[in-house]
């Protein structure tokens, strides 16, 4: 990377950054001079993240929150650590995901899928809304994936109650992502602060692992032919520092280039919709 897409001074917070696409591109983020705070779920994996990306840029500045990601309860306590914690937010990197096979449900009594790939990201970054506004030119990532273009909201249905497939609640959240960085890009018109949407590509990484049935066969038998983690990373890290991009908002990325999301995911009234009921299941107060 060039001299001008240089960290030092800027805050970044990574979700999901244990493993894969996360602990790469917190370790790119290192080495540029980014004071990098790492989020995970398991204190011995955010434990040994934290000394990969140390180890990768001994400089740096380096913390960890611990945080599970499907209880809102525990997203505001994150949110509250890292404001007891930074006055500053440079980037944020809504990374965290999940696909499972079988229903879960949340201490929330919320659709695990769901709540941890769209309601947390939505409520963590609402609660940080002041401090990234507050930062200047801040930018908001969001995991997607290409496999929206298959997902279908159904607000009758929407914690998937009556019929439950784990990679189409799945492609419904990557959806909600997607229309969650639209309606996020409308709200931040006349700040510094964007927000684009990646689709980080097929990625050989510990995702899908935890799953039991098709999806898992697909993730074996094709990962040799997958990106590595820190191929998957790349957008990420081009949409965190990248100056091309500073003023670019509410798109949606592929391979560092602008790509058209489906039609659903391009939908203002769907958008306004699923803003309007995020709000009403994480309880905050939103713009």
């Amino acid at each position: 990377m060039s001299a001008e897409t240089r960290m030092d001074g800027k805050v970044c917070l990574i979700t999901g950054a244990t493993g894969g696409i996360g602990l790469e591109t917190s370790k790119a983020l290192a080495r540029l001079g980014a004071t990098v705070v790492l989020v995970g779920r398991d204190a011995t994996r955010t434990q040994a993240a934290v000394d990969a990306v140390k180890a990768e840029a001994p400089d740096a500045r380096v913390d960890f929150i611990l945080a599970d990601l499907s209880s809102m309860s525990a997203v505001r306590a994150l949110a509250k650590v890292f404001l007891s914690r930074y006055s500053r937010l440079d980037v944020l990197v809504n990374n965290a995901g999940l696909i499972i096979d079988r229903r879960q449900v949340t201490v929330d009594g919320l659709e695990a899928t769901f709540a941890t790939n769209h309601l947390a990201p939505f409520l963590l970054t609402n609660l940080l809304l002041d401090t990234l506004k507050a930062s200047g030119a801040a930018r908001v990532i969001n995991l997607s994936s290409d496999v929206h273009y298959i997902g279908k909201l159904d607000f009758d249905d929407l914690q998937s109650e009556r019929r439950y497939d784990g990679f189409r609640v799945y492609a419904t959240s990557k959806l909600a992502n997607v229309l969650f960085t639209h309606a996020l890009a409308k709200r931040l018109e006349g700040t510094a602060v964007t927000t684009n949407a990646v689709h980080p590509g097929v990625v050989r990484s510990g995702f899908g692992h935890n799953t039991l049935g098709f999806f898992k066969w697909i993730v074996k038998l094709g990962g040799p032919f997958f990106l590595s983690p820190a191929g998957g990373a790349r957008t990420s890290i081009y949409l965190a520092t990248s100056p091309d991009v500073e003023k670019v908002s509410g798109k949606y990325f592929v391979r560092r280039k602008k790509r058209k999301p489906s039609a659903a995911a391009r939908d203002d009234a769907l958008a306004e919709q699923l803003w309007r009921e995020s709000a009403r299941l994480t309880g905050v107060s939103t713009p």
